[in-house]
């Protein structure tokens, strides 16, 4: 079986069925549909696939289409919209059993200096060393986790803020949350690796953000929620096996959509990964 990181990389290597054309497990498990976060980082691993290895993707845009059934494998299809002096441009599209579950375009940008160099700076935040695993502190208090935890299980995921259990301790509080995190493991050196484990990553804790002023972030749900799209821009190499700092925040939730966007940076203080995703929340009463 091997390590849980060994199980993600699996995940990540694809078949290729033909030249423009992939093939994806996706493992069975006891929920009601496939882990976004493991869609878009398929799709992302068959765009690159097709482009050559001195572009790197500088962003993607995706659309959750359908809900993906899990245990049933995904074909991947990509059409090479554009091969141009710099830019390289992918659109794959995700099916499963005869329809479209998810789209996706991304853009690869062979390197260029000079132009403009800001960023926002990183917070100043506890260090990862001086905080509990989620699973530690999770298990610690529910005694048994929930059953989508097998998704994190790759991944080390620390809180910066202490987790909050029930809602009077949700006075005041504002729509964000912040993680860091790495996988529990070595990754291989190939950057389009740490690139897709990251786009896995990155649909874990983004919509944390929206929940975060009505509801405990861990125990029981009281809304079902459903991402709609996500968008990532990749600012900087970086790895995705030594720490990053997602800070994640909700600038609005209204209309049974949220909205977050997140910043991730490195230990150095660097900004690499800037996100943005939609998710839909409905009451589950309302199901």
């Amino acid at each position: 079986m091997g390590t849980p990181v060994d199980q993600l990389v699996d995940l990540l290597d694809l078949e290729q069925i033909e030249l423009n054309i992939f093939r994806g497990r996706s493992p069975e498990e006891a929920l009601q549909r496939t882990f976004g976060g493991q869609v878009a980082g398929q799709a992302l691993v068959a765009a690159g696939r097709t482009v050559d290895g001195d572009r790197p993707v500088h962003s993607l845009h995706a659309y959750f289409l359908r809900p993906g059934v899990p245990g049933v494998p995904i074909v991947y299809q990509v059409d090479r919209i554009r091969d141009g002096r710099s830019f390289t441009t992918r659109r794959v599209l995700a099916i499963q059993g005869g329809r479209s579950i998810f789209a996706l375009t991304a853009d690869f940008h062979k390197p260029e200096q000079g132009g403009i160099e800001h960023q926002i700076a990183m917070p100043d935040v506890p260090a990862p060393e001086d905080l509990p695993s989620a699973l530690d502190e999770v298990g610690s208090k529910l005694g048994e986790l929930p059953p989508f935890i097998s998704r994190r299980q790759p991944f080390d995921i620390r809180y910066v803020e202490r987790l909050r259990w029930n809602k009077d301790e949700l006075v005041d509080v504002e729509p964000r949350s912040g993680v860091w995190l790495r996988t529990n493991g070595a990754l291989p050196d190939d950057p389009l690796i740490h690139v897709c484990a990251l786009t896995y990553a990155s649909d874990m804790t983004l919509l944390d953000a929206v929940r975060a002023p009505v509801e405990p972030l861990w125990g029981e749900r009281n809304f079902d929620m459903a991402s709609l799209d996500h968008a990532m821009w990749f600012h900087r190499p970086f790895r995705a096996d030594e720490w990053l700092l997602y800070q994640q925040e909700s600038p609005i939730a209204h209309a049974a959509r949220g909205l977050a966007r997140g910043q991730i940076y490195d230990r150095s203080g660097r900004l690499v990964v800037s996100v943005m995703q939609e998710g839909l929340f409905r009451p589950l009463a309302d199901r």
